[in-house]
């Protein structure tokens, strides 16, 4: 299989109450491409959550599906602050529900030789957004 140089990972989680009903959505991309080809997409409840448990397991689930793509760098996108700033080490991960699951995305993050995380507005992870509302809309 072909190593990429980059692939992008564009992540959403969502919960209805917080905790409530909660999804998460992710898309992987090749950004090598005009426009950026989807590779792969995640799209599914995950029980009760917070919003912020579901926005960690939405990233987590992007960074697994991209795994079947293999890449020298991954480019993450998503518009949780508090995701990106943890993942970053600019903020603490204070809350103990959440360290296991930053472990998780860190140590799927360690193997890309080089790894870009921006925050970006909710509109410019539309797709991903999509994804979280299409699962938590869908008939159980």
């Amino acid at each position: 299989m072909t190593r990429r140089d980059a692939i992008a990972v564009y992540s959403d989680g969502g919960a209805r109450g917080n905790p409530g009903p909660a999804a998460i959505g992710a898309v992987v991309l090749d950004p090598t491409t005009d426009p950026p080809s989807r590779l792969a997409s995640v799209s599914r409840r995950i029980g009760v959550a917070t919003s912020n448990v579901a926005e960690y397991r939405a990233l987590i689930a992007g960074l697994e599906a991209a795994q079947e793509y293999p890449a020298r760098a991954v480019r993450v996108r998503a518009d949780s602050l508090l995701v990106i700033r943890q993942l970053e080490g600019k903020w603490k991960v204070k809350h103990p529900n959440l360290r296991p699951l930053h472990a998780r995305a860190l140590e799927l993050l360690s193997g890309y030789d080089e790894v870009d995380l921006e925050h970006v507005p909710r509109e410019q992870n539309a797709d991903a957004d999509l994804l979280v509302n299409a699962a938590l809309d869908a008939p159980e």
